[in-house]
């Protein structure tokens, strides 16, 4: 049974009174200032319904109108009384706004100056140069994959700025339509998450990486195991450009998921490949191999199975030594994948224990800078592709993540900004009030798929062009000429120093010379002796 839309009763309750009031006023000859007060907000609530451009005024009929107006007041009444500009919890305001202005194509320049301090460590900024560089094209883009190992290798030629992973089901059909239609615009890539490929990942056509967690979904056995020929199946459509292999996620990594069977409806079942209203686990652990060599050979199998299409794996960064496994096995089989998403531990899901949200995971700029500095200590950098997610929103986001060591970056939450999202924190209730991450089929229906999508590609085409702005200035042509020494960063109120000059670099192939070995930083000192090809484990003297 429908529940009834608790939040049209506003508009039931004014028509009501308009009606009454219609009906006291023709008897009585008064009230004829309630007749007109009613009838406009009923007029209001009516347009409300009608309209399709803000997704929230269709589902909050004339309530909706009051987040708008003070939305709409002074600034000053709006930093000291409701929400400082600059504090991002989890975005901020100016975050949220970039978004929403980039992707409705309004101006999205600021008067008066910068709201931050600049004088207070941990300030960054980016060194300009006095002969600013051409830039032809915003369209920056790398090849992933390709490499002459194989011999039917398909390579990617992707967006350095793309949509992150978000499953159908998490997020709302039209949501998923909206941003793949979106990608389609722009000619960038959407990760399906790790719920797989629905009807509405495929109705728009749009460039999709697939990616598969531990559920197999998409690619399951009945007992949940990983299941060749319906990979293969899935994998052979010319939609899909790149295989993901999903081994821990930024927001609560090693601790899997479920979702209950009350919220597995036909249509998510049919994509997961799993049964309507039972429970839809994702284990915290893969069942397809349990050691680094054994990763590799999966994405090995994968890649083949796909036809040689692009195949790597995403992770979240913890014990060093596990990674320092991985690139050990690398070293030792020569499997090697064609790319790596590092995703940082202040990405976002949309249910997660607190402590696993704010307290487990390494943050992106630490993660990203391990991943970069062991595969250029193994040699191995030249061979892989680095793909980077937490947090990214505005252009220098992405330029610093790329000086850092990246060659692309993925945006999840961003976009989500781009089809409507006001960050009212409410996924896990599925009373998402903009109908961006919600099942309820009323609720979904504020989301109008043609103007979101076309917000979703103005957000990326806008972001990649101040981006263009950005790299100019600097002296630079493309994207993927950023290095470390164009990053600068106060430490204290009195010191700047470069980010080259705080952060632990290796030269190329250090990692394998055994006579560097005393020169090492640290972390790699302590945990590379540590880790074995053989298994995640640490070895023990």
């Amino acid at each position: 049974m429908q529940k009834f839309p608790y939040r049209y009763l506003t508009l039931l309750i004014v028509s009501f009174v308009f009606l009454f009031s219609l009906m006291i006023a023709f008897l009585l000859h008064a009230g004829w200032w309630l007749v007109l007060i009613s009838g406009a907000l009923t007029a209001l609530g009516i347009q409300d319904l009608r309209q399709t451009k803000r997704s929230l005024r269709r589902n909050y009929p004339i309530l909706a109108n009051f987040r708008f107006f003070f939305e709409m007041i002074r600034p000053e009444l709006r930093q000291y009384f409701l929400e400082d500009d600059t504090e991002a919890t989890p975005f901020s305001r100016n975050q949220r706004s970039i978004v929403y202005q980039r992707a409705k194509e309004e101006t999205d320049k600021r008067p008066f100056g910068t709201q931050y301090n600049v004088y207070e460590a941990g300030y960054e900024w980016i060194n300009h140069s006095i002969s600013p560089a051409k830039v032809g094209s915003h369209d920056f883009r790398i090849t992933v994959g390709g490499h002459p190992d194989c011999a039917r290798a398909q390579p990617y030629s992707a967006s350095v700025f793309n949509i992150s992973a978000m499953s159908f089901g998490a997020l709302s059909a039209n949501a998923i339509l909206a941003l793949n239609s979106g990608a389609k615009k722009d000619n960038f890539m959407h990760d399906t998450g790790e719920g797989s490929i629905s009807r509405y990942h495929r109705e728009n056509g749009g460039d999709l990486v697939w990616e598969i967690g531990s559920g197999y979904f998409g690619c399951r056995n009945q007992d949940g195991s990983f299941s060749e020929q319906k990979f293969s199946e899935n994998a052979a459509s010319p939609q899909v450009k790149m295989i993901e292999i999903k081994l821990s996620q930024g927001a609560k990594p090693g601790h899997g998921g479920l979702l209950p069977g009350s919220k597995v409806t036909i249509e998510i079942a049919a994509a997961r490949g799993v049964n309507v209203a039972e429970d839809c686990v994702s284990p915290a652990t893969h069942s397809a191999f349990d050691t680094p060599i054994g990763l590799l050979q999966f994405v090995d199998k994968l890649r083949n199975l796909s036809g040689g299409k692009p195949t790597g794996f995403k992770l979240a960064i913890g014990h060093p030594w596990e990674f320092f496994g991985i690139v050990k096995a690398m070293l030792a089989t020569g499997i090697v994948p064609d790319f790596i998403v590092v995703d940082g531990g202040e990405g976002g899901t949309g249910a997660a224990p607190v402590e696993f949200t704010d307290h487990v995971g390494t943050p992106l700029q630490e993660a990203l800078l391990l991943v970069h500095n062991t595969l250029v200590g193994a040699n191995l950098r030249d061979k892989i592709k680095i793909g980077a997610s937490g947090k990214i929103i505005t252009a220098f986001d992405i330029a610093r993540t790329l000086a850092l060591g990246a060659d692309w970056c993925n945006s999840a939450r961003g976009f989500m900004f781009a089809l409507g999202c006001i960050q009212s924190q409410s996924c896990h209730t599925d009373r998402c009030p903009t109908g961006v991450a919600t099942q309820d089929p009323l609720r979904q229906r504020a989301l109008v798929v043609s103007d979101k999508a076309q917000r979703v590609a103005n957000f990326h085409a806008n972001t990649l062009k101040a981006l263009a702005e950005l790299i100019a200035a600097v002296g630079l042509t493309h994207p993927s000429q950023l290095k470390p020494h164009h990053l600068v960063r106060r430490v204290s109120p009195n010191q700047v120093k470069l980010v080259a000059s705080l952060l632990p670099y290796l030269d190329a192939g250090q990692l394998l010379d055994q006579r560097q070995m005393a020169r090492l930083p640290p972390v790699f000192g302590t945990y590379w002796p540590l880790a074995q090809a053989e298994s995640f484990q640490p070895l023990t003297s």
